[in-house]
Parts: structure tokens; sequence; C-alpha cells
């Protein structure tokens, strides 16, 4: 590109020769003139600029962007191209709600778009620093109201989030951490976040549960959805999470990422409350507990992970046991010991043995394997300092399996049977955990005397 724009060659021959050569996106390449500008426009210095925006609309938005890269000066007349109501039209597509839209093809297309359209803006804009950049693309899609967080009618049904975050995720791919934090904080000071989260984070749960919805859809498909990297999708969730408390941070982790109804996408607070829960239900937060357990996420500790998941479990209310060992088996073999270390360490053994008891009947409902569960039992007694405290856990242990056998017979003995009582169900789950979690027992007490 330099060879062309130093060429001093204005020969109707060089012309011709160089008119025919065309760039790999469709782009004519920049033509040599006496004059500088003239070199960095090229041919398209001939055309009045109405011919010349008749003619971008004759390219695609990848070709589009690929010309943005020719010079400083071309860049420059995108800009405006792009500023005008023509090139509003032309770029920023607003058909999110469109009865096609559910379909692959349909959805992926506008999605392609967008991806597109934030390359663009991204080399536009290369020069300019940050601040100027988010100003300038903000003053291009501020008319998209399916964008904003309060803007459209019918969010669930809508495309203008996804496409804004995908949007986004080209426009600062490859950025370095202090320029994506400024990108953060524009955008929650652009949405009203701070004052928005405080409020469903401090209220009783529910009673704000439109806004509950937004703030959990602008999350997801705006900030986290479209990362390719864990470190990334590490980051921007820690942004959202840190600067609250932890009581706080375990409310939107719970807003952001818990169950919610399939009828109108709202927070189902009393899911984990009232009965056990599927693996649906709780794969969203297994996730991201996962996300902030692992290397990527620099600025957690164990500890704080831990705390979080503890305070999770009384989110609105303390959860049923069995939720909590279907969460804590969900989000991996890590997470789960240095959890349940900790209850062991801190002489919490009663409560140790009912989670090793509901990790059992996970497994057994769940179809896991039983001796997952006996490993990790193993695991834990090897944390106990004394033997007293190893074998205290132990008749615990015993004890949860023999009362909770108990409390369940009794449940079946004193109800009416109907189709929509599980007592006899999770009765006949308890005996074959407890059958399934002593052989394994067993199996390792024979292999361990064989091999001696």
């Amino acid at each position: 590109m330099s060879s062309s724009e130093g060429s001093s060659d204005s020969s109707p021959g060089s012309h011709k020769e160089r008119r025919s050569s065309r760039c790999s996106g469709g782009c004519w390449d920049t033509l040599a003139t006496d004059s500088h500008d003239h070199s960095a426009l090229g041919q398209f210095q001939t055309l009045p600029l109405e011919i010349f925006h008749m003619v971008l609309n004759y390219l695609s938005v990848k070709d589009i962007s690929l010309l943005s890269l020719v010079s400083k000066t071309l860049s420059h007349q995108l800009v405006h191209y792009i500023s005008t109501s023509a090139g509003t039209r032309r770029l920023l597509l607003q058909d999110f709600h469109s009865p096609e839209l559910p379909g692959r093809s349909e959805a992926a297309s506008i999605v392609e778009h967008y991806k597109a359209l934030g390359l663009l803006l991204k080399r536009c804009t290369l020069l300019l620093p940050t601040r100027d950049r988010l100003k300038y693309v903000h003053k291009v899609l501020s008319e998209v109201s399916c964008f904003k967080m309060n803007g459209c009618a019918s969010p669930l049904h809508c495309m203008g989030l996804r496409c804004y975050g995908v949007f986004l995720q080209i426009l600062t791919a490859g950025w370095d951490e202090l320029e994506c934090h400024r990108v953060f904080n524009f955008l929650w000071e652009l949405s009203n976040l701070t004052r928005k989260v405080q409020t469903v984070v401090s209220s009783r749960a529910g009673s704000a549960r439109k806004l509950e919805l937004r703030i959990r859809l602008y999350c997801r498909r705006v900030l986290l959805t479209h990362w390719i990297h864990r470190s990334d999708s590490a980051f921007w969730l820690t942004r959202i999470l840190k600067p609250w408390p932890i009581v706080n941070q375990a409310r939107l982790l719970y807003i952001i990422f818990g169950p919610v109804s399939p009828l109108d996408g709202y927070v189902v607070w009393q899911k984990m409350i009232e009965r056990p829960t599927d693996e649906t239900s709780l794969k969203g937060l297994a996730e991201a507990i996962k996300l902030l357990y692992g290397t990527e996420a620099r600025e957690w500790t164990a500890d704080d992970v831990i705390s979080l998941v503890d305070e999770l479990s009384v989110v609105p209310q303390e959860w049923l046991m069995e939720n909590n060992a279907r969460l804590l088996l969900l989000s991996g073999n890590n997470i789960c010991f240095t959890f349940l270390a900790s209850k062991a360490v801190n002489g919490r053994a009663v409560e140790l043995a009912r989670l090793i008891v509901f990790m059992a009947l996970v497994c057994e409902k769940d179809l896991y394997c039983m001796d997952w569960a006996v490993k990790m039992m193993q695991k834990v007694c090897r944390v106990f300092s004394t033997s007293w405290e190893r074998d205290n856990f132990l008749q615990c242990l015993e004890n949860t399996f023999a009362h909770m056998l108990m409390d369940m017979l009794q449940s079946v003995l004193a109800g009416a049977h109907h189709e929509e009582d599980s007592s006899l169900l999770n009765l006949f789950h308890l005996v074959n955990a407890q059958a399934n979690f002593h052989k394994e027992i067993l199996y390792m007490a024979l292999r361990s005397y064989s091999s001696t």
C-alpha cells in the first residue's frame, strides 16, 4: 500500500493496470496521484459524495470494513457515511422481532451482520482513544431501542441484546484489561445499572421481577454469553459481582444464572426451597461457580468462592439439602471437595454428614457412579486432624442415613398416597442409595485387604 501512495507515475498504462487490480474483499486498491488526499481516496476522489455513498450501498459490510483499512482519509469518509441517515438505514438492521428469526439461519444471519458491523466500527475508530471510540459507537447505536436495557417491550423474544453483545465482543476483542474496564464502566453507567442492581438485591425476592428479568437478560446477552475464552467470561462476571458485598453477590448470581419460569422468563425464587430440583435448573449456577473458581478468575480466592456458594444456599431462604448437594456435584470435584473440607475443618460434622448422604442420594437419582461419593467421603476423612474427629464424622454419617430413612418411612405410613405424592419414591431412592453407598465401601475395603 505504501508503494502505490509514494508513486508519481500517472501514465494511462499504469492507471489501467492498477485499476484492474482488486483486493480480496472486493474493494479497489489505492491509486497514485500528485495529491496526497487524492492518493488516499484513489478513484473515489473523482466521485461526488452522494455517488460514493451509493457505491457503498452495493458493498457488503465486510467489504466496507476492508475498505476502511486503505487509508486514514478513506476511513474518515466511511465514518461520515455510517453517521448519515442512509448509512444508518443500511447498517443498523432492526428486524429483531421478525417471525422468521426463531429459525437458525435467520437468527444467525442478523448476528453475523452485527459481527461484521463491530469489525467495521473497530477499524474505523482504530486511531481514536478508547473514550472517544465508545462515545462514537454509542452515538451510532443510540437510535436502536432494542440495544437499551429497557428499550424493548418484548425482551424475551428479541434478538437485539444478543446482537449488541456480539457487536461489543468483536469491537473489544484484543483490547487490554484497562480498556475493557473502561468499556464496562461506560456500559454500566449508560444503563444506570448500579441503581437498578441495588434495587433488586435489597428488595424482597421477586418484588421487582420485571427489573430482575431485564438485568438477567442484559448481563447474559450483552456482557457474558459471547466470549470464546473463559478468561474473558471470568473478567466480565467479576466486574458485575465484585463491587457488591457477598450477600448481594449471591443474590445477583441467582438472578443472572438461577432457574426461570418457561412461561414468562421470570426468576423462580422458591424452586430451591420447596422441592428437589433438576440439573437443568442448577447448571447455570454451577458453571458460573466453576468459572470463578478456575485459574482464569484471578481476583477470586478459593475462600471467596466457597463463601459465595455458602451464601447462595440461603438465597432467598435456606435451600433443601438435596439441592445443595446437586449444585456441589455439578460444580466439579475441586469445588465440591474444598466446600466439604471447609465444613470438616470448622467442626461441622453433622452438616458435613448430611451433605454426604444427600450426595449419595443425588448419585442414585441422577445415575452417577456411587463410587464417586465414597471416594469423596474418603478424601474428606483425611482432612480431620484426629481419629476421634474422623470416627465422630462416620458415626454422624450412619446416624443421618438412619434418621432420614425413619423420617421417610413415617411420611409414607402417615400419608394418603396419590399420584403427586413422592414420599414412597424418595424412600425407594434412599434405600438404594444407602445400599449402593455401603456396597462401594465394602468393595474398597476388600480391594485394600487383598492388596496387603
